[in-house]
């Protein structure tokens, strides 16, 4: 429901004058302006009276202005580290949006780890790969060394550090482990990875994409977001959307794989079908498909206080201490 109620807030844009129809998270008139309907509501860093645990900002490029979001625990000597990097289609949220605070907040808390939220630059003012650049810088900034960070210096174990994303972030995640590789693993020693609801695409629908009955589009909307992303890119079909068309799925820097899909989610079957892909690749690693029943699209950021959702944060805190 909560697709289909932000779809009938924005019923009254003018399509006229419309030249990408985004909704229900943003469109793009035919003038260059931009208007996002969600994620731009921000909050500021803080220690989280729950928790405990502390928030600050980090920019890590001055130029640019990109920078993270930090997550401690309390009295910490050393653990594990999680990049993670938002969703919102590329083109929506950010690291500082009240529910990814909120989120991550207890993540942070319950897994143990040190959280590096990064606000990577957005669509469509700043289209891919651009996105994919500042989250590789940030997580590249993770193991400087002689590192200036004290919260890094003093209390992270990189030897366990660990990426994850949800939608469109997971993809982001999947494009870096690659990379990783290609780097070599010893510069860049990543243990896991963690996709949650991940968007792959494709021209050709899988499974029960054409069958699911999608009151808003949602098919459409998974073809417009990545047109408008990255508009320079070969389609619908770029590697970096559609897993079956890379042929170097088999080279992922990484060895664990926890992959969550949603059953009412039109995104689904692609976690599935990612699994199948990666494990007739050649791919030397564990991956595991976990799934939510009953609920759809990033479920746990806009209920997190529900039974699913919780059950979903603890198994993504058990990959992340096994």
């Amino acid at each position: 429901m909560v697709f289909e109620e932000m779809m009938s807030a924005t019923a009254n844009v003018n399509l006229e004058d419309v030249l990408h129809d985004g909704r229900p998270l943003f469109v793009v008139y035919k003038n260059g302006r931009v208007h996002r309907f969600v994620g731009t509501d921000v909050v500021p860093p803080s220690v989280d009276s729950v928790t405990g645990v502390e928030s600050k900002d980090v920019i890590i490029d001055s130029e640019t202005g990109v920078y993270v979001r930090m997550y401690k625990p309390q009295n910490v000597e050393k653990v594990g580290v999680l990049v993670y990097l938002h969703g919102g289609g590329f083109c929506v949220e950010s690291a500082s949006s009240p529910m990814y605070q909120n989120y991550l907040n207890n993540l942070s808390f319950k897994a143990n780890v040190i959280v590096v939220s990064v606000n990577y630059r957005i669509a469509p003012e700043y289209p891919l790969p651009i996105g994919y650049e500042d989250s590789w810088a940030a997580f590249k900034w993770v193991f400087e060394t002689n590192h200036g960070e004290p919260w890094l210096r003093d209390h992270a174990d990189l030897s366990r550090v660990y990426m994850a994303g949800d939608s469109a972030g997971a993809n982001i995640v999947h494009n870096l482990a690659k990379r990783v590789n290609q780097q070599g693993d010893a510069a860049y020693p990543l243990k896991g990875i963690i996709l949650v609801h991940p968007y792959f695409w494709g021209k050709e629908r899988i499974g029960s994409e054409e069958k699911r009955v999608e009151p808003i589009g949602f098919n459409s909307l998974m073809d417009k977001v990545w047109i408008v992303a990255c508009p320079n890119s070969s389609g619908l079909d770029d590697s970096r959307l559609n897993p079956r068309m890379d042929h170097e799925l088999g080279e992922l820097g990484v060895d664990k794989i926890l992959v969550t899909v949603a059953e009412l989610d039109t995104l689904r079957d692609r976690g599935y079908y990612f699994k199948d892909l990666l494990l007739k690749s050649g791919w030397k690693g564990d991956v595991r498909v976990i799934e939510t029943f009953g609920e759809n699209h990033v479920f746990h950021l806009f209920n997190p206080d529900s039974p699913k959702a919780v059950d979903l944060m603890n198994q993504m805190v058990e990959f992340l201490n096994s």
